[in-house]
């Protein structure tokens, strides 16, 4: 069901991130018309080094197929971010990518 795609540069001393993740994000009532159980992205961690740079709970009501990004220090190009969501149904993604 999961992947994203992962961009994450460096500017100064900000790193840059920009996450697509790909979920049907079914709300309760789009899943009740379909006759099968909601299921939508509720957490997002993001981690560097063992950091936690990103953390956040999500809901019903963000779009199929979400877009997400954020910034933050403390990073250099060349480590590796890596990036977890998990669902209502508590199925549980991650993958990484290198900071450029």
């Amino acid at each position: 069901m999961g992947n994203m795609k992962i961009k994450a540069k460096l500017k100064g001393d900000v790193v840059d991130v920009k996450v697509m993740a790909k979920h049907d994000m079914l709300t309760y009532d789009q899943a009740k018309k379909k006759g099968v159980d909601a299921n939508f992205i509720t957490h997002i961690t993001a981690t560097v080094n063992g950091k936690v740079v990103y953390d956040v709970s999500t809901s019903q009501f963000w779009s199929k197929n979400p877009q997400f990004k954020f910034s933050f220090k403390g990073a250099a190009a060349g480590d590796k971010i890596e990036i977890t969501w998990t669902d209502l149904k508590g199925n549980t993604v991650t993958e990484s990518k290198k900071i450029k």
